[in-house]
């Protein structure tokens, strides 16, 4: 190669690169500098991470690698959202982190683009998106559009059920940007965090109402409503829930969840739960323990434990597989069925379908929670939205009666036969059938004889059910885990075929 194919540092091949690499580097070097460090320090004396700084900690360690980083120019680095991908415990997913240092996280038509890019990149390459979320909405800079391009939401909503979308907010998240939340599957927020269609200063000139944007959207709100799924106390408690939460998931509905071996994971007796669940069924219990001696230790995972609190819904794993379980809190109103609790069951039922994670149900209910109020909140068309997501469900199911179930509270709790189980168990005298005999006999205006009649008949319901072979096996409670175990070591030979995403028909209600 002759002299004047080398530059003059003696170099092959770098002639006339020199300043083009320069200006690169300068321009990703602001870019990456963000709001500029006085911005970056009130940021972070908050309490909060910046948004590279999320992402950094979201990923496994040097795996994130920056997509339209030179987005916005000069004039807003990166565009005021960080995106791109990188790996969670060595598999692949799709980030994207508004930055509030710039332009306080609002979306411009580029930022749009970036928005929509990470979504359909995800739904392509069928790994999980996940949005990290502190943003102030559409940015009214006066400038129009360069070019129509397609809503963000369009690619999110198509990721749904078929790829894991998840959403961290950890700022202020307002208007269409927070509109991403509603769309995931699984939602956290940090305690700094708040969440609303537009922010206090719109409300107060829409509708004269003076509120502060913890009383708009902060966690108490957020979680109690039901829109937020968890809490967090900061960004790196919330950002560690992301990465817990996706390891219970497959990358995509175009395949199975990991089984993720352990030193707890093999069949065994469990003979606490002989005290942790008492004979008499008036007594309340916490369900919470009877999931941690059932599953594998150290592997349950409550998904909005501060939302329809009658229900609990969990990821754990059974045998080093991970399963989602339905269960009655007798603790909360006797565990009786409310309207929240079965609006959030059914969405969990239909999340865990659509990723193929088997459901396991443990029922313990006096049925749906009765009363004006109860009315008043569609307790039927509710209950009825968990009995169609349970019953439509494809994945392996597994129902276990550990007390009681009553009426439509036997339904959604997968109870009844013949409604696509792989396994129905119950514990020796459970009870069941349209109501208790003590409602049975009020309402029936029953006398002393009767009523002691229907108290016997109901005691004997568990023997007759066994042998009418209504339920698969009748069970010592301390073999509730060994049942579920080999039950769903049986039931996942039906995957003989590649994972696909679910079709549902049917109308939910």
């Amino acid at each position: 190669m002759g002299d004047d194919a080398r530059s003059r540092t003696g170099e092959p091949g770098t002639e006339g690169w020199e300043e083009v690499l320069d200006d690169l580097a300068q321009r990703r070097s602001r870019s990456r500098a963000m709001g500029g460090e006085e911005r970056l320090r009130r940021h972070r004396e908050a309490g909060k991470l910046d948004a590279r700084a999320r992402v950094r900690h979201l990923l496994d360690e040097g795996t994130f690698r920056e997509l339209g980083t030179l987005t916005g120019g000069s004039e807003a680095p990166a565009d005021a959202i960080v995106m791109g991908h990188g790996r969670i415990d060595g598999r692949p997913v799709m980030v994207a982190a508004e930055d509030f240092t710039v332009k306080a996280g609002t979306i411009s038509a580029a930022a749009n683009a970036k928005r929509y890019r990470v979504a359909e990149l995800a739904l392509r390459d069928r790994i999980p998106c996940i949005m990290i979320l502190e943003g102030a909405g559409y940015r009214a800079d006066g400038k129009p559009h360069v070019a129509p391009t397609p809503t963000d939401m369009l690619a999110q909503a198509r990721c749904s059920g078929r790829v894991p979308l998840v959403t961290a907010v950890l700022g202020a998240s307002a208007g269409h940007g927070a509109l991403v939340a509603p769309l995931s599957d699984f939602t956290v927020m940090s305690r700094h965090a708040a969440i609303f269609t537009a922010g206090p200063p719109v409300v107060a000139e829409s509708t004269g109402e003076t509120v502060t944007k913890e009383e708009l959207g902060g966690p108490e709100v957020a979680l109690r409503s039901g829109l937020i799924h968890n809490g967090a106390d900061d960004d790196a408690a919330a950002l560690d829930l992301v990465r817990r939460y996706l390891s219970y998931f497959p990358s995509s509905a175009w395949s199975y969840p990991p089984h993720v071996p352990g030193g707890d994971d093999g069949p065994r007796p469990v003979p606490e739960i002989v005290d942790l669940v008492p004979r008499n069924g008036r007594r309340v219990y916490d369900m919470r323990r009877v999931l941690d001696v059932v599953f594998d230790a150290g592997s349950v995972l409550e998904v909005q434990p501060e939302f329809g609190r009658t229900v609990l819904c969990a990821l754990c794993r059974l045998g080093g597989h991970p399963v989602a379980v339905v269960a009655n809190q007798p603790q909360v109103m006797a565990g009786a069925i409310d309207a929240d609790g079965a609006e959030k069951a059914a969405r969990f039922i239909t999340v865990a379908d659509s990723f193929h994670l088997p459901l396991v149900f443990l029922a313990d209910n006096p049925g749906v929670l009765p009363g004006r109020r109860s009315e008043q909140q569609a307790i039927l068309r509710k209950g009825a939205r968990m009995y169609a997501a349970q019953t439509m469900a494809t994945t392996p199911k597994f129902e276990v009666t550990l007390r009681k179930a009553y009426g439509f509270g036997s339904m959604v709790m997968a109870m009844i036969p013949f409604d696509g189980q792989s396994g129905v168990f119950a514990f020796p005298g459970v009870t069941m059938g349209a109501m208790g005999a003590a409602a049975m006999s009020r309402s029936r205006g029953s006398d002393e004889e009767e009523a002691a009649m229907l108290h016997r008949h109901e005691v004997q319901a568990s023997y007759r059910t066994a042998k009418t072979f209504g339920v698969d096996e009748l069970i010592d409670p301390r073999e509730i885990r060994d049942a579920l175990w080999y039950s769903l070591d049986r039931a996942l030979a039906c995957r003989q075929a590649p994972a696909e995403p679910v079709a549902r028909v049917g109308v939910m209600p």
